[in-house]
């Protein structure tokens, strides 16, 4: 047996698919997988088929047209045409995880093209597909041009293309907001936004953290937060959490020394830090609390709000610097600061102004 890819055109009416599938059936060709692609002049169905060694395209064509079928696309295909179009995208959107370049060739694989060539930004004025060509905008600036002679590009096709292209559109935001810290006595952190595969690194800085500091972070609480919470915090539904990483040179290994939280609901957002110990009072905390309301900016919220205990002095420092007309609410020893980011406020502190603890 051999394996075939099929494509052909079917009047979208019903009964029509089984006589094509039964033409072929007909032929002892085995149908392994099919797709359905709605288009304006009918439904193009796309088959994996595995049909006898003697059978030669010409026939192949012939049962299709006794089928009903048109504009027939037929070749033979690989065994890993074997994966369904589904666990395909799927292992391209982790490939481009694992590498953010590779979006042209992922294109180029998602829809079995000939190529994918890119060009740069303002030379290609219109964006979408027509028979033979696709073109989309890359997330990291400029165009990807799309060539496949043959068959003929489909809505779906588009559609699952300006998936991948929004997978490493949200990738290249990621990348984009990594910054370096520099810190006054030489050392370097990495900021950038958290995800659930730092757990570990977070769950390890909250062991590392004394009980004092995680009570000032969680208010009055000094247990370890579970897994299942750590994970809804670092990839919370609506806001961001960042971390501050030092990496090792040598070994690459990442050691989490500081997270920052924000949450936000409507035009309000909250805030919350743990930096460990030991990389108190060197900037981190103010540098984290920076990024957090640029965010919240862009969210459209309108101010941040910080819960903190009255006795929680660095977090209450570190509040301070950002703008004066904030507002102080208390309720017994716990304390809540807002602060307008309005950008009516005077410029915060510089990185090296001591940070928070929690």
């Amino acid at each position: 047996m051999a394996l075939w890819r099929i494509r052909a055109t079917v009047d979208d009416r019903p009964g029509y698919l089984s006589v094509l599938t039964a033409s072929l059936a007909l032929r002892s060709v085995n149908i392994l997988a099919v797709q359905v692609h709605t288009t304006e002049g009918g439904a193009v169905d796309d088959f994996l088929v595995d049909a006898p060694n003697t059978m030669t395209e010409a026939e192949l064509h012939a049962a299709i047209t006794r089928g009903r079928g048109r504009d027939a696309f037929v070749v033979r295909a690989e065994a890993q045409g074997l994966a369904d179009q589904p666990t395909r995208a799927l292992a391209l959107a982790g490939r481009l995880v694992h590498d953010p370049d590779s979006l042209g060739e992922a294109l180029v694989t998602l829809l079995d093209a000939t190529e994918a060539r890119w060009r740069p930004e303002g030379t290609v004025v219109l964006h979408g597909f027509d028979e033979e060509r696709m073109t989309l905008i890359d997330p990291a600036g400029g165009t990807y041009e799309v060539l496949r002679p043959a068959p003929a590009f489909t809505p779906a096709e588009y559609a699952r293309a300006q998936a991948l292209v929004e997978v490493s559109g949200a990738l290249v935001r990621r990348t984009a907001e990594q910054t370096t810290l520099l810190l006054p006595d030489g050392a370097e952190l990495l900021i950038r936004a958290a995800t659930g595969d730092d757990v570990e690194g977070v769950r390890r800085l909250h062991a590392r953290s004394s009980a004092q500091t995680r009570r000032h972070r969680y208010l009055g609480v000094a247990q370890v937060p579970s897994d299942a919470r750590l994970r809804r915090m670092l990839e919370p539904a609506t806001g961001l959490t960042l971390l501050a990483v030092l990496a090792d040179p040598e070994s690459g290994e990442e050691r989490v020394v500081a997270m920052a939280n924000l949450l936000a609901e409507g035009d309000l957002g909250e805030v919350a830090l743990l930096v460990e110990d030991s990389w108190q009072r060197r900037g981190i905390g103010t540098a984290l609390l920076r990024r957090l309301i640029a965010a919240a900016r862009r969210m459209n919220a309108s101010a941040v709000v910080a819960h903190t205990g009255a006795d929680n002095v660095a977090m209450l420092r570190t509040l301070r610097r950002f703008g004066v007309a904030g507002r102080d609410d208390r309720d017994g020893a716990l304390l809540s600061v807002t602060l307008p980011i309005g950008g009516t406020g005077r410029r915060p502190a510089t990185d090296e102004t001591p940070a928070a603890s929690g």
